[in-house]
């Protein structure tokens, strides 16, 4: 229940604190009564278990010597922007640490909890570590991968079109799953597509019905790229030449996620290269009869969500 109760209170970062994970923090006396809570502040500021601590009542705070503190991922152990929370945890004396999952990033991995232990602290680990992990996917992905999470996107016809007649573009989605696009594109950090995508729909790729900060703009264009052709990229966009180039681009960015919105060109070839963390497909209840068809699903995926807007289907995969 705690560690619920973690992942609640970190999903209040979800815009704010990346390229930090969410994290959510909850201190529970020893007779189970919470007196302390907190998540991960914007960027830069306190970690979840500084505002946990923080919020602790000073009448409560002869009861942290024996008080357990959960934390959805493990505490830090180096100093960055603010000092290391596995040294506030143990100069605050409590009795047990409950960890979600270990930290990936190469400056912990581990060693938040061996320090920890090594002062007497009682650590449990693994506790909801298939949701913790989930909570923060871009990021783990991120650092065991060293690429950033990829997300492949598209909209199609019942009979399987992305585009009509000669790439002409078709009204699929509805209004309300636009605005859904654009929260999701306010949730990434990056955003494709590729040149034929770029001149036939000439795509803003911004969050213009959402609020937050738009993604980064890449096209995936050889041609493009070449330095006589560079007067041709929009303002605002980036273009690459290669899907090497962009993961690499967007990893030394310290972006940690990427949806890719091109067309079937693009997409397959993501999919080819086994190159995708999860993919989105909305289905409109129309027909195309002929056009562009849509890519084919990977073998071996597993749809982890269906929901249904305006009589439009939205399907997640994973593989």
């Amino acid at each position: 229940m705690m560690m619920r109760r973690c992942l609640q209170l970190a999903a209040n970062g979800l815009l704010t604190t990346k390229p930090n994970p969410m994290v959510g923090a909850v201190i529970v006396a020893a007779d189970g009564h919470i007196i302390g809570e907190g998540f991960t502040s914007p960027v830069g500021g306190p970690h979840a278990e500084v505002n946990a601590f923080a919020s602790v009542k000073k009448e409560d705070e002869p009861l942290l010597p024996g008080a357990t503190i959960y934390v959805s991922l493990e505490p830090c152990s180096h100093w960055g922007h603010t000092p290391p929370c596995c040294d506030l945890i143990i100069s605050k004396k409590v009795r047990r640490c409950v960890c979600g999952c270990v930290d990936p990033f190469a400056k912990v991995q581990g060693r938040g909890i061996q320090r920890m232990r090594e002062a007497g602290i009682e650590v449990t680990v693994g506790v909801l570590e298939a949701e913790c992990r989930a909570m923060n996917e871009r990021f783990m992905t991120f650092n065991e991968h060293h690429r950033p999470f990829i997300i492949l996107k598209w909209a199609q016809t019942t009979d399987g079109f992305i585009s009509g007649k000669d790439g002409a573009p078709l009204k699929i989605s509805t209004p309300f799953t636009k605005i859904l696009v654009h929260k999701l594109r306010a949730e990434n950090d990056a955003i494709l597509v590729g040149r034929h995508t770029m001149e036939t729909d000439h795509p803003q790729l911004n969050v213009r019905e959402w609020s937050g900060k738009d993604p980064e703009r890449i096209i995936l264009s050889k041609s493009l790229s070449s330095q006589s052709s560079k007067k041709n990229i929009p303002d605002g966009f980036t273009c690459l030449p290669t899907i090497t180039a962009v993961l690499d681009h967007l990893y030394e960015e310290q972006k940690q996620s990427v949806i890719v919105e091109g067309g079937a060109q693009t997409l397959t070839a993501f999919l080819e290269r086994g190159l995708w963390d999860e993919i989105r497909v909305e289905t409109a209840p129309m027909l195309a009869g002929e056009g562009v068809r849509a890519p084919q699903l990977p073998r071996g995926v597993r749809m982890e969500k269906r929901e249904e807007y305006d009589g439009n289907v939205i399907e997640w995969y994973k593989p």
